[in-house]
Formats: structure tokens, C-alpha cells, sequence
């Protein structure tokens, strides 16, 4: 009895520490960002890399002013840098980038006293902050280059109606050879990029798969056409938001009923403001309403225990 010691929880450790989980996160984003840089020239190289700096300096300088632990080697404001840079344009003014990660770090992560106490998706939540703040330069597109143009516009403008144009080719929206954010376009960069995080289970497929099937779903039901419903899928920033932000550890429900409702919940708002919204696009918008309702889904969808009772 001499040698019992007492601890407070966990008491068993797996080995898996947030900087794994963040680092397999920028492993699986890497795709993306080759295709990005591939698709739209070196400047996308420079739009990530000025993001991934302001990011976690940011955080660096916030911990230091207020004689925080140091707690940018976790990776996680890389994660977060990276995935704004590879929402944005490639044509997006850098100072511009810079305040945008700065945002996400110290206005949505750090005041809220860091990594799993923030409310939303940073990087999300910067981008919808960057759409109010700089309209012009967000919703600014890029040719990829050594294609020609289709139309200045993206093809989810085309759809809506507002803008005129040619649709690609269902293997060129596979492949990104359309216009778009730098990491958005290749939807099989994302795709494996996804497989991979499943693969070594970082996330689990429930909310991905919930939140795209109910996008095209409920678009299919809300126009009777399926080459829209498919289009509305494989475009706009669908694929990086479900895989990449809509499985947010500490933003997003913890069970799989509650990650599922996440996901229909998502869908169901992206494809509404899709198609009587006054945005293109609906994903960032979608997700960030869904973070503020994850304690009321959570509570809803936890299961009780056998024998328990009512909370």
C-alpha cells in the first residue's frame, strides 16, 4: 500500500499526443497543397507559406504577452494556417492572408484559451471573417494556369446564374482544372488526403460522408436535377470543409449520432444558402453555425447509460 500512488485522469495513455494527430492532419493536406501549387503556379506556395507564418507567430507572440506555456510545437496553428491559405484565392493580397490567420489565432483560438476551447473551426471562422472584411479579393478567382479559361467566374457562380460560362468537365472538377481556392479544386487530392486520416484514425467517416451525401441530397430536392446536385457536390469548398474543418476535434460532437446530425445539418445549410442565398457558396457559413450548435446536438444525441438515469 506503501508504493499506491494517486493520480488524477487518464491513467492509461494510447501514445497519441495532439502533435501526431496535427502532423498526420498537414501529412493528408499536403495533396491538396501539391495540387494547388500545380493547378494555379508558385504563387499558391507563397499564399500558404505566408499563412502557415502568421499563424503561428501569432500564437507564439499571444502565449509569450501573456506568459503562456509556449504552445506552438503541438503544430495544431500550422494545421490552422494551412488549411485557411488553401481556402482562400491564389490571387489573395498576402498582408490580407496574414490578418486572416492572425484572426483565426488570437481572436478564435487564443482568447479562448487555446487548442480544444476555442468554439468554432478557426481557419473557418477566419474565413468567413475575411469574405465580410476583404469581398472583393476572396471572392476573386484564378485561371489554373496552362488551361484555358472556361469563364472568369467559378462554375458554382455559373450555376447560380449570375455569371455566364461553359461547365468543366466532371474529370476536370475531379482533377481541379477549374477555378477556385488554391486547395478546394482537386477533389482527389481531398479525397485521399481524407482516406488517409481514416486510415490512421484521426477521423472517422461519419460526418465527411453525412455532410456531402446530404448536400447532394437536398440540392437534388430542391432543384429535381441531378447534374446540379452533382456539380453543387464537387464544387465550392465541399470536400475540404467536410473532411478537413467539419471534423474539428473540439468544435464538433463526439458521438457518431451527434457527428451524423452534424453533417446532415451542415448539408442542409449549405444547400440552402446555394440556392436562395446571396452567396455562391454556403460551406464556411454552414459549418460555423453547426460548431455553435455542437453542446446542443452533443446533449441530444449522447446515449444514456443502461440503468441510468434521466440527466
Amino acid at each position: 500500500m506503501n508504493k499506491l500512488k494517486v493520480s488524477v485522469s487518464p491513467h492509461i495513455h494510447s501514445g497519441v499526443t495532439t502533435q501526431k494527430i496535427m502532423l498526420d492532419v498537414i501529412i493528408a493536406l499536403l495533396p491538396a497543397a501539391v495540387a494547388g501549387c500545380l493547378i494555379f503556379g508558385a504563387r499558391s506556395l507563397l499564399v500558404i507559406l505566408t499563412s502557415v507564418a502568421a499563424a503561428v507567430l501569432a500564437e507564439l507572440l499571444f502565449c509569450l504577452a501573456c506568459k503562456r506555456e509556449i504552445t506552438i510545437y503541438d503544430l495544431s496553428a500550422v494545421v490552422s494556417g494551412l488549411i485557411l491559405a488553401l481556402s482562400l484565392p491564389v490571387t489573395m493580397p498576402l498582408w490580407q492572408v496574414a490578418v486572416g490567420a492572425v484572426f483565426a489565432i488570437i481572436i478564435v483560438k487564443c482568447i479562448f484559451g487555446g487548442i480544444g476551447q476555442n468554439f468554432a473551426n478557426p481557419a473557418v471562422t477566419a474565413r468567413v471573417f475575411m469574405i465580410i472584411a476583404f469581398s472583393k479579393t476572396v471572392a476573386a478567382t484564378a485561371t489554373p494556369k496552362g488551361v484555358d479559361a472556361v469563364s472568369s467566374a467559378t462554375p458554382l457562380v455559373i450555376l447560380e446564374g449570375t455569371a455566364k460560362g461553359e461547365l468543366p468537365s466532371i474529370i476536370d472538377m475531379l482533377l481541379g482544372k477549374r477555378a477556385g481556392a488554391i486547395g478546394e479544386t482537386c477533389v482527389v487530392a481531398l479525397v485521399i488526403g481524407g482516406l488517409y486520416l481514416m486510415i490512421k484514425r484521426v477521423i472517422s467517416w461519419h460526418t465527411p460522408v453525412a455532410f456531402i451525401a446530404s448536400t447532394f441530397i437536398f440540392i437534388l430536392i430542391f432543384t429535381g436535377d441531378p447534374k446540379t446536385a452533382l456539380y453543387h457536390t464537387l464544387l465550392g469548398g465541399l470536400f475540404i470543409g467536410a473532411i478537413f474543418m467539419a471534423t474539428d476535434y473540439s468544435t464538433t460532437p463526439t458521438n457518431t449520432m451527434g457527428k451524423v446530425v452534424f453533417g446532415i445539418g451542415a448539408g442542409f445549410i449549405t444547400s440552402v444558402i446555394r440556392i436562395w442565398g446571396s452567396l455562391p457558396e454556403g460551406v464556411s457559413y454552414a459549418i460555423l453555425l453547426m460548431n455553435i450548435l455542437t453542446p446542443y446536438i452533443e446533449k441530444l444525441t449522447r446515449k444514456k447509460p443502461l440503468g441510468g438515469d434521466k440527466a
